[in-house]
């Protein structure tokens, strides 16, 4: 299921000037660009409509609220032409199936499973298992529910896969290139790592945004793999 181009570009900058830049600058060096919290909280849909031009949208707000509160606001994003729309798959199976039919065949909806930036010690704070065994939990839980994609970290992928098979979207931030800083991601890895472990797309951020040249990190990425 991988995609020629399987980097989504993380565009988490607070200017939507900033933001068209660079999607206008990586436009055919990576395949797809993401819309997350940040961006949208300041310019709203503006955020979308300006930096669909440059290629399909990754929007990355991780819905989680009542069944109905979701389906209504996925038939409301769905308006924006996203192709992928994230909610949190703790929502539980209502919740998820809720957003997918609000979405309906505007886009897929990827459910994520445990945020990156969460270790074992903090889901174990939480009253929750270790990330091995929570997250294939999620994701079999959101892939039954009927999204038919899942957001995980790297390292889970190949235990994710091996829970839901080879049909189901496997998106997964935490991406690093090699000898690169984890940053806030507790279970990072490289780009190769994480489609030899069964990844279909990867979301990078700081290592191409932040870098002198983006467009020159990102064709960096894509010849590591």
């Amino acid at each position: 299921m991988s995609e020629p181009n399987p980097i989504i570009v993380a565009l988490d900058v607070p200017r939507l000037d900033d933001a068209v830049a660079l999607a206008r600058d990586l436009q055919g060096h990576v395949g797809w660009f993401k819309v997350g919290l940040e961006l949208f909280a300041a310019h709203g849909p503006e955020a979308v409509t300006a930096i669909r031009p440059f290629g399909p949208i990754f929007l990355d707000v991780k819905l989680h609220d009542i069944p109905t509160t979701v389906e209504r606001a996925a038939e409301r994003l769905a308006g924006l032409d996203v192709g992928l729309l994230t909610v949190h798959a703790s929502g539980g199976p209502t919740m998820v199936a809720a957003a997918v039919t609000g979405l309906g065949d505007a886009g897929r909806v990827l459910a994520v499973t445990v945020l990156t930036s969460t270790s074992d010690a903090e889901l174990a704070a939480m009253g929750m298992d270790a990330a091995a065994t929570q997250v294939p939990r999620m994701a079999r839980l959101a892939v039954d529910a009927g999204a038919p994609g899942l957001v995980c970290a790297p390292r889970d992928v190949a235990a994710v896969r091996a829970e839901v098979g080879p049909d189901v979207l496997l998106v997964t931030p935490g991406v690093r290139p090699a000898g690169g800083d984890d940053e806030d991601h507790a279970r990072a890895a490289t780009p190769a790592e994480a489609l030899a472990a069964g990844a279909d797309l990867l979301v990078i951020g700081r290592p191409i945004t932040r870098a002198d040249d983006p467009v020159a990190a990102a064709d960096a990425i894509a010849a590591s793999y």
